[in-house]
């Protein structure tokens, strides 16, 4: 979909369908004013027989009002707050484009730039209205015999006064990218386990670098994560055909000197389980297990068609858990590259496993901050639900930055502790560590374990086990989280 910005008064623009703003009590924005004066009192007429009650997210579509060059006049209600909040809104953008979807038109105006959200500027209400439309266009088809029929919208242009257009403008190259970024994700996460392993996740980070010149890619295979002592990530890949992992991106923005931002995912393209098997029913979902590896990809999406002015290194731990003769058992000791042993009491803990290892190699790089960012505890759902993701770190700073970036970007997180009395829990008789500690506060032990591997940098890991995708039901897919949150942080550091 092409975006446009214009600063024209609405009445005067050529368009398939016109959008304009329609509160309750009859509260017109100004835009449906002009074009209720120059169509002779059409949108009072309507709005006085009841036909519309201007609550949020109702819709109602005039044809061939007079004196005005739009084709049509699309109603949408913004209620009746003086204020709407970020979720009313994105309903009202959400509501806008079904409709606008179901017409012939191939473009329209949108005229909703006086709708007043809270907290929100010029550039971050514009951020929110591109975004929720390009989202909002995402489909995948790609293993449908029948592919989805060509959308007949092709051209969307936001009207806005003339001191405003640099902003909107600017929130609208962000917000393009971000949705790109969320569109690769969802994308790598809908795909099919049998298509998306450890391999072929390094085929597009192979890819990616040839598209880009400030790229550089390693893709590091079973015999590198030996010789660099990576033998809990190896543990977790023993016991499938399919080998893994470790793919490093170097995204050089900035000068030289200066330290990188490092992202770090987790990649288990399938997870079963392992020899501590997960029940059937729902299993195949667990091809959403590598959704944070996917985050980061969609992250270095987003960064590369804005080309921030940053350093940024994404790695991604790439494995997938199967049960077999040659599977990790519990009870096995492992020695991680940190040089950590870890006796595995669950097989199905294995994102920490993977993670464990990607983390002390994060070390090599001298980063100025490192998120982990990963779907690891069924508990951290069970905690936040779907709605937000779960934050913890050492180091109180990059906590905050990356809360203000996440409410900023509705995309966002919730700090849990990191006391050390949890850590206790992780307390082994045969070993420095074990990797399960119980029943209670399954995401903070989580978090406590990587904490071991984090001693020498800035680091928060993101738990986005809810977040990542929607369960069941013909919505059922990945979500593109958190790309926004994640985008938004780097977009702070660079200042732009």
């Amino acid at each position: 979909m092409e975006l446009v910005v214009k600063s024209v008064s609405p009445e005067t623009l050529k368009t398939a369908t016109l959008v304009v703003a329609v509160g309750e009590g009859r509260a017109l924005s100004d835009a449906a004013k002009t074009v209720d004066a120059l169509s002779g009192g059409a949108i009072s007429a309507v709005l006085k027989r009841g036909d519309l009650a201007g609550k949020v997210a109702q819709t109602l579509l005039l044809h061939n009002l007079p004196n005005l060059k739009a084709e049509r006049v699309l109603l949408v209600g913004t209620g009746k707050e003086a204020e709407l909040s970020d979720r009313q809104f994105k309903k009202v953008i959400s509501a806008v484009l079904s409709t606008l979807k179901g017409l012939g038109g191939s473009d329209a105006a949108i005229a909703l730039d006086q709708v007043v959200v809270k907290s929100r500027d010029t550039y971050g209400k514009a951020r929110l209205l591109v975004e929720t439309l390009a989202d909002g266009e995402y489909v995948f088809d790609r293993f449908k015999s029948k592919k989805a029929e060509a959308k007949a919208l092709k051209k969307v242009t936001l009207l806005t006064d003339k001191i405003s257009v640099a902003d909107v403008e600017r929130a609208a190259t962000h917000a393009q990218a971000i949705a790109a970024g969320m569109a690769f994700t969802r994308d790598l996460g809908n795909m099919p386990p049998n298509v998306c392993h450890p391999v072929y996740l390094g085929e597009q980070a192979k890819a990616l670098g040839k598209a880009h010149k400030n790229l550089k890619v390693e893709v590091h295979d079973e015999k590198k994560l030996a010789e660099l002592g990576m033998g809990s990530f190896l543990a977790v890949a023993q016991g499938s055909a399919q080998p893994p992992r470790l793919i490093v991106m170097n995204y050089s923005g900035g000068k030289k000197s200066e330290k990188p931002f490092v992202l770090v995912g987790k990649g288990i393209t399938f997870d079963t389980g392992g020899i501590s098997i997960k029940p059937a029913a729902g299993m195949d979902e667990m091809k959403f297990d590598m959704c944070g590896a996917a985050s980061v990809f969609g992250t270095l999406r987003a960064v590369l068609e804005l080309q921030l002015p940053i350093n940024l290194v994404c790695v991604i731990a790439a494995a997938e858990n199967m049960p077999s003769g040659t599977a990790t058992r519990p009870g096995d000791i492992v020695t991680t590259m940190s040089g950590q042993t870890v006796e595995i009491l669950n097989t199905d803990a294995e994102g920490r496993l993977v993670l464990c290892d990607a983390l002390t190699y994060a070390e090599r790089f001298k980063p100025q901050a490192v998120i982990d960012i990963a779907t690891l505890t069924g508990a951290c759902v069970v905690a936040l639900g779907g709605h937000t993701s779960g934050l913890l770190g050492n180091n109180d700073a990059l906590i905050n930055q990356l809360l203000d970036a996440g409410k900023f970007a509705d995309d966002r997180a919730w700090q849990l502790p990191l006391f050390d009395e949890y850590q206790e829990q992780l307390d082994s008789p045969f070993a420095d560590i074990a990797n399960i500690g119980g029943p209670k506060g399954g995401t903070i032990t989580a978090a406590c374990f990587l904490s071991r591997f984090t001693k020498t940098y800035d680091w928060a890991h993101l738990d986005i086990a809810g977040t990542a995708w929607l369960s069941g039901g013909k919505d059922k897919g990945a979500t593109g989280r958190p790309v926004p949150l994640l985008t938004q942080y780097l977009l702070d550091r660079a200042g732009a």
